[in-house]
């Protein structure tokens, strides 16, 4: 008995160390990644010639803090109309990419994991095999492929070549590899087609699945630089990095511009990612624990 207690209060003990442990490596990482951010946010109260001068810091100095740069981002000069544009144009790319990404991903998670046929493993290895290829091997077949379709300009061209991403379909199949089968039946039971099945059953009931994938594939298509910088030729088509890209020149700077830009085009993410934060978790935790 006395041995049973020492080896309980001994992994006990483990455990609080280990906990300790690991509290402590996460909030180093959470520090480093949050300082890049604290000290942008900083930096997009001050002017310019501050950020030149002293660069990113977290300097708490309140005599060179001021408004300046958002009063002058909101001012509806042509620097602000041009960012606004960019922001739309943004908006626009982020919410086509995702609707257009969700719905065939899920299509195709939805083939892979309700069904039984041939090659059905073996076609769901290939799709997962296009993850071990880099994107940077990938562009010149891409680029060339838009040219002869003639997408070179246009929103179908940045949204088509990911629009099937292999880990949304991974993430998908593997969530609804846990959803009953007998669901299906009980459908056909009820004179229900397939495609009734498909997005009358199935999909509400993947309603966190999508949630979870909604927000990294909006962050995903909302950062998204190089391939819309290559495709898109019209400046007035510029997303928001691109758009924010063009203030640094040879010429020069416009950091006013530029920081209290970047800080505010942190919002819509934050946002959605607020709003869907409790079933971002759910579709993620079952997601990971599923199949």
């Amino acid at each position: 008995m006395a041995d049973s207690i020492g080896k309980k209060m001994g992994m006990s003990a483990k455990n609080r160390l280990l906990s300790v442990i690991a509290t402590a490596w996460f909030a180093i990482l959470a520090i480093i990644i949050i300082f890049p951010v604290f000290a942008g946010l900083l930096a997009s109260f001050r002017p310019g010639t501050e950020l030149i001068r002293k660069g990113l810091s977290i300097d708490l100095d309140v005599s060179t803090m001021t408004l300046n740069n958002y009063i002058y981002l909101f001012s509806g000069n042509a620097d602000s109309q041009k960012y606004f544009m960019w922001f739309r144009n943004s908006l626009f790319l982020t919410a086509v990419s995702v609707v257009g990404t969700l719905i065939v991903c899920y299509i195709v998670a939805y083939g892979l994991s309700m069904y039984e046929y041939p090659l059905k493993n073996f076609l769901f290895f290939l799709v997962i095999a296009t993850m071990m290829v880099p994107f940077e091997i990938l562009i010149l077949p891409l680029y060339k492929e838009m040219i002869t379709l003639k997408l070179i300009d246009t929103t179908a061209g940045v949204v088509l070549p990911g629009v099937c991403g292999a880990s949304t379909v991974f993430f998908f199949r593997q969530y609804m590899i846990g959803l009953p089968k007998e669901l299906l039946d009980a459908g056909r039971i009820d004179g229900a087609t397939e495609y009734g099945i498909c997005f009358k059953i199935m999909l509400p009931i993947t309603k966190p699945a999508f949630a979870a994938m909604s927000i990294l594939c909006a962050m995903g298509a909302w950062n998204n630089v190089l391939w819309p910088m290559l495709v898109y030729r019209n400046a007035s088509k510029f997303t928001l990095p691109i758009g924010l890209n063009t203030l640094l020149t040879p010429y020069g700077n416009n950091y006013d511009v530029l920081i209290a830009g970047s800080m505010f085009g942190i919002l819509p993410v934050f946002i959605v990612f607020l709003c869907f934060q409790r079933y971002f978790i759910e579709g993620m935790t079952a997601g990971a624990v599923k199949g």
